[in-house]
């Protein structure tokens, strides 16, 4: 089945240009030239949304808000005029996956764009599979983290560094280890980002021991 992404972006030549590499790359795309058209389309859950930040009506801060409410685990990339760091952190704090800075090649969002949606999606139609550390139950398959059986909302970043971290339980782990495994050998953008989510993982997840080792990584302590 066809993966569908949705499209936010007020500058027509650019909005249209993104639209046929996003069809030819082989998804269903739907495109929107203000933000309050996109939030009335957010309950149709697509795959994957890219946001333009700068907005002729609001901006897309307030659209990434509501994607989140609606389902926390839904992908976002943020595209923008500005280069600057506090929209990377804000986009970040808010549940981005990625940021790109305008001027950009439409080939880049394109490889973005597949690595984001492989990754998040990569477990769709295999068995379940869960994993078990202290009280959390996590479940792959559903992408979810349930504490005495309430759900604990994650990103898709926090969710996979979670499984990362799991899955090397008790192991020394590099930020560029974790930035590669993540965010991938693509991204360019600065590998604060790993502090950041470790920061909020460990605010959600209060009850995992999650180490810092200054000067190379992090490691996530755990019984045998």
């Amino acid at each position: 089945m066809k993966k569908i992404v949705y499209l936010v972006e007020d500058e027509k030549s650019l909005n249209i240009l993104l639209e046929k590499y996003l069809q030819v790359e082989g998804y269903d795309t739907k495109v929107f030239f203000d933000g309050k058209s996109a939030l009335s389309s957010i309950k149709e859950n697509p795959d994957l949304w890219i946001l333009d930040i700068m907005l002729p009506d609001i901006d897309g801060y307030e659209i990434i808000r509501e994607i989140k409410k609606n389902d926390e685990r839904t992908p976002v990339i943020f595209i923008s005029a500005k280069n600057e760091e506090l929209d990377r952190v804000v986009g970040l704090e808010l549940g981005s996956d990625d940021y790109l800075s305008k001027p950009f090649l439409p080939r880049e969002l394109m490889i973005r764009t597949n690595k984001i949606l492989k990754r998040v999606y990569k477990n769709s139609g295999n068995s379940e599979v869960e994993y078990k550390i202290g009280d959390y139950k996590i479940d792959i398959y559903q992408r979810n983290v349930k504490l005495e059986n309430k759900d604990i909302e994650l990103t898709n970043n926090e969710f996979e560094l979670l499984i990362y971290f799991i899955k090397n339980k008790n192991g020394l782990i590099s930020r560029s280890q974790i930035l590669n495994n993540i965010w991938g050998t693509d991204y360019f953008g600065s590998d604060r980002v790993v502090d950041d989510t470790i920061r909020r993982l460990r605010k959600k997840i209060t009850q995992i021991n999650i180490e810092t080792k200054y000067g190379y990584g992090y490691k996530l302590v755990c019984k045998e």
